[in-house]
């Protein structure tokens, strides 16, 4: 298995296996609580049984190059995560999101990370367009969708339906030649 570096703070980036579905479930369970409100993938894990099956559809998805899953450790302990929910090489359009526990958060993790896997879609797979889809009242998301250089696309007016409550969502991009510009690559 593969481990990136998210700096000097002893924290890693790392593929999420169906085999680590008790520590995911342990992580949400420490998460749920802030994560939930914004992303249904805190419900979506619940017992060990609906952790590995999440985990399954992101294998699954990852076969079929079609998403990706991958963890944040911090000294040893997952914290939180970042995923391609979208990945459409065809088109070369693809979305990100990101969740992390309140024990993890100020660190600039997810922001470092989800720099990692644009990188990573833009200069390994060739990439066009990376999205950003947040809560328009999730605004520690767009804090990073805005310290990532994305562009604010516009806002989807009530277009997200969660437990009985319709939310805004905003969409956020980087093209790919703004990303090489950004990172001088």
């Amino acid at each position: 298995m593969f481990a990136i570096s998210l700096g000097d703070d002893k924290a890693e980036l790392r593929p999420l296996e169906v085999w680590q579905a008790e520590e995911f479930l342990t992580h949400m369970d420490r998460a749920r609580e802030l994560v939930d409100p914004w992303i249904p993938f805190a419900s979506f894990a619940t017992d060990l049984d609906s952790a590995r099956a999440l985990l399954q559809r992101y294998a699954e998805k990852q076969a079929a190059d079609t998403g990706r899953l991958y963890g944040i450790w911090l000294e040893g302990t997952l914290v939180g995560g970042v995923l391609f929910r979208i990945f459409d090489a065809d088109s070369g359009n693809c979305e990100i999101g990101v969740w992390l526990e309140p024990a993890a958060q100020g660190r600039g993790l997810i922001t470092r990370a989800a720099e990692r896997l644009i990188d990573w879609a833009v200069y390994e797979r060739g990439m066009h367009r990376i999205e950003w889809d947040a809560s328009a009242a999730n605004t520690r998301s767009i804090a990073v969708a805005q310290r990532l250089g994305m562009t604010r696309d516009g806002v989807l007016r009530q277009n997200y339906l969660y437990r009985g409550e319709r939310h805004d969502s905003e969409i956020w991009s980087v093209l790919a030649p703004e990303w090489r510009a950004r990172t001088g690559r």
